[in-house]
């Protein structure tokens, strides 16, 4: 089963994929795709490290999702990647114009072969106003393309809004 939970900062997406993923009765091994390169973001980290069971596997993988979800997949497995548009920004910001394009094509193929349960966090962007700037603007249309091709494959897809599950596809 594939899941995609989307919703903005703050929104409870994280907290929510996490109980989807304790409740799945799988072994559940959490895939980060962040990287503290600041202090800020080592916080938050540190944060979802203690929030988390000791008892989950941990991968940390800022760019080779496809890979890894190959490596890790498996019938008795729930994965949890947290979170997509991370991932796509660490890709955005590589100075290898192919490569961006070249992951994404590898993760969404690989999405229909994955045994066991996957649940993908990731950040809606488009709900505020078109940011100035051609980075920013790019990486917010990635990220609509992005969510709309995971949408499609996914059976189930949640929006959070306030700490609030709202079923867009499948059921809850």
């Amino acid at each position: 089963m594939l899941e995609l939970i989307l919703g903005g900062a703050r929104s409870g997406k994280s907290r929510f994929a996490e109980r989807q993923a304790a409740e799945s009765g799988l072994a559940v091994t959490y895939i980060a795709t962040s990287q503290a390169l600041d202090g800020e973001m080592a916080e938050r980290i540190a944060h979802h490290r203690e929030r988390r069971p000791s008892h989950w596997g941990l991968i940390e993988e800022p760019l080779q999702l496809a890979q890894v979800l190959r490596e890790r997949a498996a019938t008795d497995r729930c994965l949890l990647v947290d979170c997509l548009t991370l991932w796509l920004t660490n890709l955005l910001m590589l100075d290898e114009p192919t490569r961006l394009a070249e992951e994404r094509d590898a993760f969404l193929e690989c999405l229909a072969e994955l045994p066991g349960r996957i649940v993908l966090v990731s950040n809606e962007t488009g709900l505020g106003v078109v940011p100035l700037g051609e980075l920013t603007r790019r990486y917010v249309d990635e990220a609509g393309w992005l969510h709309q091709a995971v949408a499609e494959r996914a059976q189930r897809v949640t929006f959070m809004v306030a700490g609030l599950p709202m079923a867009l596809k499948g059921a809850q």
